[in-house]
């Protein structure tokens, strides 16, 4: 190929992909497969990823640091880990184990995964090493869906989302500004919310 030659790929109900090194993962809709592809020429690769288990996948991420892939089953209310070295996988989190799920989308800063949920409308943030919870950040009532959210370099996270103090159809993008208060060696989350970008869906 030149340099001015573009090459598509068309894979049909994608609903996740990450890539790490040169090998692109993807995730499809109500698909227990994780397909594998070259970075550099969009080519499938021989071999795929089957999770036994996996019913409804939404999203994908991978962390760099400790090269697992983590993949949010919506219909099996869990989060699966995925070793990208050997193709093993495990049940990481499941509805037994916190009540913020079904689980939506997916974001990873360092060793942070940060989880989306719809119902109830929340961000919940967990340590990749342990799975130890951080934080459970309950957003305002006028939010009526809670689509995607990253943590930035500031620690503060930005969230998409429809629904604001000013109009219910409203959709923006609002970063959340915390204040971490110690109880009884617990940490609550209280935050601000500064819409960033709005606008009316007509």
């Amino acid at each position: 190929m030149t340099a001015g030659d573009h090459v598509l790929l068309y894979v049909v109900g994608v609903t996740g992909v990450t890539y790490l090194d040169n090998i692109m993962y993807v995730v499809c809709d109500e698909s227990s497969t994780i397909r594998l592809y070259n970075t550099d020429t969009l080519s499938p690769l021989d071999v795929v990823i089957n999770v036994t288990g996996m019913k409804h996948p939404r999203d994908i991420v991978v962390c760099r640091h400790d090269r697992q892939l983590y993949i949010a089953d919506w219909c099996g209310d869990c989060i699966w880990r995925v070793s990208v070295n050997d193709h093993s996988y495990v049940k990481w989190l499941t509805q037994s184990s916190t009540d913020t799920f079904p689980v939506n989308k997916l974001s990873v800063t360092s060793r942070r995964l940060l989880v989306t949920s719809w119902q109830p409308r929340t961000l919940c943030q967990y340590k990749t090493v342990d799975s130890q919870l951080l934080y459970d950040i309950q957003l305002p009532q006028y939010v009526h869906y809670l689509y995607h959210a990253v943590e930035t370099t500031r620690q503060t996270f930005v969230i998409g989302h429809q629904g604001t103090s000013q109009h219910e159809w409203q959709h923006a993008v609002s970063e959340l500004f915390m204040m971490f208060i110690m109880l009884r060696n617990c940490m609550f989350l209280c935050c601000l919310s500064s819409d960033l970008v709005q606008y009316v869906q007509r």
